[in-house]
């Protein structure tokens, strides 16, 4: 593999990271949008969102994606990760780990106190992985979400 360089994505991405994504959706076993879909998306991307990818060459092996919340802890800034994969064909070579450090160093750079996620709780590696960069499972929070029906019955509720 050649040098792999850590950088936040760029314009010129978009079709390689969205063909990257089409791999993730796979992965987990997920539907997947259309192709045109994911690049018009990544071309919308809402304010606050920071993408970083792992780049060897013209090829993108992994990314992550993390937002901007407010308020955090002293009422300051914090970043929440969405998302982190690296290509299935470019596991094991550090680049999980190369994309953490970088987004944690975005993070301080951006004057973030504090970095979040949620991880799958029935995958012991990606949980021992997470613990060996110093992260601690948050055990007093819940993890709630509304979705489809839920998300448009709770947006016509009235008060």
């Amino acid at each position: 593999m050649s040098e792999v360089a850590i950088r936040l994505l760029q314009p010129a991405d978009h079709p390689a990271l969205a063909a990257l994504m089409v791999e993730m959706q796979g992965h987990y076993a997920v539907p997947c949008p259309p192709l045109r879909d994911i690049q018009a998306g990544l071309a919308a991307l809402p304010a606050g969102v920071e993408i970083l990818v792992a780049v060897a060459g013209k090829a993108i092996l992994g990314f992550a994606s993390a937002c901007n919340l407010y308020p955090g802890p002293g009422l300051k800034s914090g970043f929440f990760l969405k998302e982190i994969y690296v290509a299935d064909a470019a596991r094991g070579k550090g680049l999980g780990r190369a994309l953490m450090t970088a987004l944690a160093k975005l993070a301080v750079e951006r004057g973030h106190k504090r970095l979040d996620w949620t991880a799958d709780a029935e995958n012991p590696a990606l949980l021992g992985f997470y613990e060996s960069l110093g992260a601690v499972a948050q055990t007093k929070k819940v993890f709630y979400r509304l979705t489809g029906a839920a998300l448009e019955a709770a947006a016509e509720a009235s008060e």
